[in-house]
């Protein structure tokens, strides 16, 4: 199953994806934290704790943290659950440097592994993690099907699946607020913080045409997962997804 969001790319409508967006974050790599700070106002770290409390209730042995970037959420979870090991992957080798480094400032250095990786050809045997979390990574996939069924076939049975997305707001009254800050206040911010313009250009047009709510639901539960359910952050800019694996 395609959706619009699989078809827009950070620079040319032509080529693979996938190689675009690795392109795309080792070009923002050094900006990147400040830029999401700036764009969320902070609140996306309230949305990630939101997300790890919810990994943490399960007590999980062994934590996967697809699309990493720069380490973020890994770090949280690694300090939430003391017995767990977390591994990150991306597809930014410039990205997953600014974590190795955030996670050997922490003391997190040997309880974190970042390595680089295809979430849509992951390199684990199957049902190896207890738990899986994507923190706004899902609308860079070339397949979302594909994402979701890797994610399924490396979580173990009973295993948890944690997706934070950022996503058009449903509000009539909220929506043309968004719009404005999305398609005006990012690029702008992106162009003076950032080199890369095209990405934050990108930014806003993947989170318009991303699957949100029900639709990114029937998604999950399409890839054979249990349980999905959707819970709306901040006035619906942000959903958090969760399933499991039966």
């Amino acid at each position: 199953m395609n959706s619009k969001v699989e078809e827009i790319n950070p620079y040319s409508a032509g080529g693979h994806k996938h190689e675009q967006v690795r392109e795309m974050f080792d070009n923002i790599a050094p900006a990147y934290d400040v830029m999401n700070r700036m764009m969320t106002l902070g609140i996306d770290r309230r949305w990630r704790r939101k997300a790890v409390k919810i990994v943490a209730a399960t007590h999980p042995g062994a934590i996967l943290d697809i699309a990493t970037g720069t380490g973020d959420l890994a770090i949280l979870l690694a300090r939430a659950v003391p017995a767990a090991t977390v591994t990150g992957v991306d597809l930014s080798e410039g990205m997953l440097e600014v974590g190795r480094r955030k996670a050997g400032k922490a003391g997190l250095g040997d309880r974190i592994t970042f390595r680089s990786a295809d979430a849509l050809a992951l390199p684990f045997p199957d049902n190896s993690f207890d738990a899986i979390t994507v923190a706004y990574g899902v609308r860079n996939f070339e397949h979302l099907d594909r994402g979701y069924a890797e994610m399924l076939r490396v979580l173990r049975p009973g295993g948890l699946l944690c997706v934070l997305e950022l996503s058009v707001p449903a509000s009539p009254l909220v929506k043309p607020f968004y719009a404005a800050y999305t398609r005006g206040v990012i690029p702008l911010v992106g162009r003076l913080v950032s080199k890369d313009t095209a990405a934050y250009s990108y930014l806003p047009r993947s989170i318009r045409a991303v699957p949100a709510r029900a639709q990114m639901t029937r998604l999950i539960t399409d890839a054979g997962f249990a349980d999905a359910a959707f819970h709306s952050q901040t006035l619906g800019v942000c959903t958090m997804y969760t399933a499991r694996k039966p």
